[in-house]
């Protein structure tokens, strides 16, 4: 791990041993509900950096598999607390694993690059690229790619604000660098999300962040 990734890990792990968690939602992310497609029953679903995210109950409740991982246990304890789900706690690799007894969600604890497994069916990423300064957010795609089939269904939740007037974390990843990653995403929507965001941007004078949503799938395939 570089110096500048373990500066992240620990920025990360000290907003949740500190409770500075503002960007998780507790109600979930409305534009999962909307934008994510009918899949296979079983069909496996990778959550990168998933904190206790609550939308890994949603896309178990639509008959899928879902892998985690995370890199505090923190968030992990609280995930399967909040939800009152029992748990069994494996090791994988360099990893530890813990498995919901009544659902198909296992989250793994760790450093995201340190994670293998099969190729998973699709990918949901909210916030997790946004996480990531731009330099290191090339790696973070080379890995997740690794870890999903060729024709994986992909939603990908971004901010996008002008960051010379303020910086992350969370990071503005533009439409364009999206496009470089994976050219066949469509930007299906995107709202002003500055009311949930980190006073500081408010503070540096944005009146934007727009919270926006990329699809493989494009905006006609959609759940009610």
């Amino acid at each position: 791990m570089s110096r500048k990734e373990h500066n992240v890990a620990e920025d990360w792990l000290a907003r949740w041993q500190q409770g500075r968690i503002g960007w998780h939602q507790a109600d979930g992310n409305p534009y999962l509900r909307r934008y994510w497609p009918q899949l296979p029953q079983g069909s496996t679903v990778l959550v990168p950096l998933c904190g206790k995210s609550v939308d890994m109950i949603w896309l178990a409740a639509q008959g899928l598999s879902v892998t985690g991982i995370e890199l505090s246990a923190i968030a992990i304890a609280a995930f399967f607390t909040e939800n009152d789900l029992e748990y069994t706690l494996s090791r994988d690799g360099k990893l530890d694993c813990y498995s919901a007894v009544s659902a198909p969600i296992s989250i793994y604890c760790g450093n995201y690059f340190d994670f293998e497994g099969k190729p998973a069916d699709a990918l949901y990423d909210r916030g997790a690229l946004a996480t990531l300064p731009e330099a290191d957010r090339p790696a973070y795609i080379k890995h997740t790619k690794s870890l999903l089939r060729a024709a994986a269904h992909r939603l990908i939740i971004t901010l996008e604000y002008d960051q010379t007037m303020a910086s992350g974390p969370p990071y503005s990843v533009p439409a364009e660098e999206i496009h470089q990653y994976w050219p066949d995403l469509q930007r299906v929507a995107a709202h002003n999300d500055l009311d949930n965001c980190p006073p500081k941007f408010r503070q540096a004078g944005l009146d934007a962040v727009m919270e926006a949503a990329w699809s493989s799938a494009g905006p006609s395939i959609t759940l009610p």
